[in-house]
Order: structure tokens, then sequence, then C-alpha cells
């Protein structure tokens, strides 16, 4: 049983603006690089059925690429921090994403999503971290900033049950402004 998501991949020279984060910060647990990405839709545990469903409804979706820009940082959990993440500007292009691939896999019969889409890149996950351990951290990376990126595609990536973090795997990759996936 798959655990799927939609996400943004990001490319190399993102992933190595984002690496240089890394460190300092009691108690986080580092995202691997290549496992860096903007989850656009969670999914969750499916059955193999309702995968390939979902891959060939995806393929159907027609957006244009969507401006990618990375700017500042940001913690979840403010009075027990929980993650440390990447702030993602939204975008008329990307909330028109998030919106279509939410749509469509309710039409599929899956739950809408429960949180308010915040686009984000997750950088580490905390355990034991204090607010005021992620407060210093932030207050010296604060004004973080990385060159902003054309998204082309969307992935479908799925991932083992672990602890957060990866390893996802690519299971189909879909163009942007084409109709069309690439497997």
């Amino acid at each position: 049983m798959p655990r799927l998501f939609c996400a943004l991949t990001l490319p190399t020279d993102t992933t190595m603006w984002l690496s240089s984060l890394r460190g300092g910060l009691r108690g986080a647990r580092w995202i691997d690089p290549q496992n860096y990405h903007v989850t656009l839709r969670f999914i969750g545990d499916v059955d193999e059925r309702t995968a390939d469903e979902i891959a060939y409804d995806l393929s159907r979706v027609n957006r244009s690429p969507v401006s990618v820009e990375i700017a500042g940082l940001d913690t979840f959990g403010s009075k027990r921090p929980h993650s440390v993440y990447a702030r993602v500007l939204p975008n008329a292009a990307l909330s028109d994403l998030q919106g279509t691939l939410e749509r469509r896999l309710q039409r599929l019969g899956l739950p809408a999503e429960s949180r308010r889409f915040t686009p984000h890149v997750t950088l580490a996950r905390l355990r034991g971290t204090t607010a005021r351990e992620v407060a210093d951290w932030l207050t010296l990376r604060g004004g973080f900033s990385a060159p902003a990126f054309t998204a082309d595609d969307f992935a479908l990536l799925s991932s083992r049950d672990s602890v957060g973090g990866g390893p996802y795997v690519s299971e189909h990759i879909y163009k942007l402004g084409l109709a069309q996936a690439a497997a």
C-alpha cells in the first residue's frame, strides 16, 4: 500500500542553497537535500487500484509552469516547535495548481485536505528543541532567500512508512502545460 503525495521537486542549485542552512540547531533531524520538495497535496496510504486511478487522473492536469520563490524561514509549532522550513511565497499559479489537484483528488473520492495550504520546504524535524533555540537559529538565518525558479512539472511521490523526511520515490512526473505524463 503506497503512501502518496503530490509535490514540486527542486532544482539542484536550489537544494544547494537550502542545504547551506543545515546545522546549528540542537535536536534537529535534517532532511536530506535530495528529499527537499514543496508538497502540493498529501494523499496518504492508498491501495494499488486507487494509486493507479490517481496516477492516471493527474496525467490530465493541464496547468502552466509555476514560478517558485523561496524567501524566509519559519517554524511549525510555536510553543513546541516540531519543524523548521523555508517559506515559499504564494502566487496565483501555485494556488491554482494546488487547488486543481485538491479538486481532482476529491472527485476520486479522497477526503479533503484538512490543513490550509502553506507552501514550504521542510528543512528539519525537531525533537526536544526549545522555542528559544529555534528563535535564535531563525534570528541568525531569517533573511534567507534563494534564486527563484520555474517548476515545469510536478511529481507523484511515494514514501515508505517511516519517521518523515524520505526517502521518496518518484512514481510519475507530470509536465505542466501538457496533458500528458512522463513516467
